[in-house]
């Protein structure tokens, strides 16, 4: 079998037309005829190109308002017909079908559609029906017919063009056939998830754009990020971000984003390490750092205010993976990029994913991300003593904090710092307990500090640990059935402890 084929005749019916011109003009340079509908047909005429009309070709009208064009045996075994096959060469000279090469099409915008609030009548008609049907036949048929299914796609098939002419190899048209069928699936998954709406039936998702990571979680193990990162950050200088240097920006980004207030954090495997809400960066910066400066070396560095020169050169005398901001002024940049492998991150205004997926066993877990941002009214008194309004800032802190925490976790904060956190132990005083003395080694005073827990306490224990430490203001979800003694213990130390509706476990 010859695996190189020459393309002699070639179907062109788009709905973006941008693009299109140059591909155009180089088949025709190459001997290629063209069959095409409507806008398509008009726009190749008008490059004084002659184009055969698939209604001529036919002997149909486009009917149905435009929903039947190319939907005819013409059509389709032009494109699916095996040149190779004795029977197929039988049937397309008895019935007169002449053989297409070469299918560009692209899909009506159906998501686009969506996303602009369009009615229901209107979002229907952009379902593609000659589209995705032409291009699952030659797709199909690759190893006769090459099929470029996107404007995506041009550019890739403009370079094939100048490389080979009109010749392609099986391994080509191959290519081509498997981002067809991506362009195809994806097209389904959106308009299934459209008419599934919050049902969640099954689980359907597609995402382009795959990017290979050095590796893993770890050197032994691949990585890959499906998404489109540009979209959400430009990267301004430094190395390739890692499967973990992502990991960590996730965390960054979903922690910085529950602060209005000008303010910095320090992020390592997940977790913040640094937190600080001040008037300014510099301040916010060095009140980040002194919540432990041992962990953030190496960590991700994040803030919602704009990096300036003296801020950099604070920056600059640590070691850090990672710096993500909304802007940074030109001389910051300069002290910044002195380290080539310095990731610097500058972050666009863009709208994230509402849901979170994990796969586990044989399946995927998804949910809702937890949006909730408790404010003082979400507060409810649990003891005699009220906390006064200072204390009722930092309960707010602490709660943020302890919601982006591994459970089972506890955060303790004073004056909108992070002054420790006790994260990921298996047990709640444990965890109490670590933040203690964490915070007694970088020479925190916990007197009037506050105290946040991401589930309720089971027993007193907590509060009374927390008491002995100098804490007189606690904020947990409640609904252990021993609530009762924890309120009894605060009421009789004079220790405020507020409850909220919302629970913040994190796995």
């Amino acid at each position: 079998m010859k695996l190189t084929k020459r393309i002699k005749r070639a179907l062109i019916s788009v709905y973006h037309k941008d693009g299109l011109e140059e591909i155009v003009r180089k088949l025709h340079s190459e001997g290629v005829s063209f069959v095409s509908t409507g806008g398509t047909q008009a726009f190749i005429e008008s490059l004084n190109i002659p184009c055969e009309a698939v209604e001529e070709l036919t002997g149909y009208p486009s009917i149905l308002g435009g929903r039947v064009k190319t939907l005819h045996p013409k059509i389709f075994g032009g494109i699916l017909a095996r040149r190779e096959h004795e029977g197929d060469r039988q049937q397309i000279a008895e019935y007169h079908i002449n053989e297409i090469d070469l299918v560009i099409v692209d899909l009506y915008p159906f998501e686009e559609t969506v996303e602009s609030g369009a009615e229901e009548a209107v979002v229907i008609e952009k379902i593609d029906i000659g589209g995705i049907s032409l291009i699952r036949a030659a797709a199909k048929n690759y190893k006769d017919v090459l099929i470029v299914a996107s404007k995506a796609q041009y550019s890739p098939f403009m370079n094939l063009l100048n490389l080979n002419g009109a010749e392609s190899s099986v391994e080509d048209r191959r290519w081509f056939a498997k981002e067809a069928f991506a362009t195809t699936s994806a097209y389904d998954t959106a308009i299934f998830n459209y008419f599934d709406g919050d049902d969640r039936s099954a689980f359907r998702a597609a995402v382009d754009d795959a990017k290979e990571m050095r590796y893993g979680e770890n050197p032994h193990q691949r990585g890959i990020f499906y998404g489109n990162f540009d979209e959400l950050f430009d990267q301004l200088h430094g190395k390739e971000l890692s499967y973990n240097n992502l990991l960590d920006v996730d965390s960054a980004i979903t922690l910085i984003d529950e602060f209005d207030e000008l303010t910095f954090a320090v992020i390592k495997h997940n977790n913040a390490c640094g937190v600080a809400s001040r008037p300014t960066v510099s301040e916010a910066w060095k009140d980040a750092l002194a919540g432990d400066p041992i962990s953030a070396f190496g960590g991700i560095l994040v803030t919602n205010g704009v990096i300036d020169k003296e801020v950099s050169e604070e920056i600059d005398k640590i070691f850090f993976e990672v710096i993500i901001a909304p802007d940074y002024t030109t001389d910051a940049l300069e002290v910044l990029r002195h380290k080539k492998n310095r990731i610097i991150i500058l972050r666009k205004q863009s709208n994230l994913p509402l849901h979170q997926y994990r796969s586990l066993l044989n399946g995927v877990l998804v949910q809702d991300k937890d949006l909730s941002i408790q404010t003082v009214q979400d507060l409810e008194p649990m003891t005699e003593r009220r906390p006064d309004e200072r204390e009722i800032e930092d309960l707010l802190f602490a709660n943020k904090l302890v919601k982006h925490s591994k459970s089972n976790a506890i955060t303790l904060v004073k004056n909108k710092q992070l002054c420790a956190g006790g994260i990921g132990q298996t047990s709640r005083v444990d965890a109490l307990k670590q933040a203690i003395a964490k915070a007694a080694s970088f020479g925190f005073d916990l007197t009037g500090a506050v105290m946040a827990s991401d589930a309720f306490f089971p027993f007193p224990d907590c509060v009374e640990i927390a008491d002995g430490a100098g804490i007189k203001a606690v904020i947990q979800p409640g609904g252990s059935i021993n609530d009762d003694k924890s309120v009894e213990y605060c009421n009789a130390h004079g220790v405020s402890m507020v409850k909220t509706s919302i629970r913040h476990f994190k796995h």
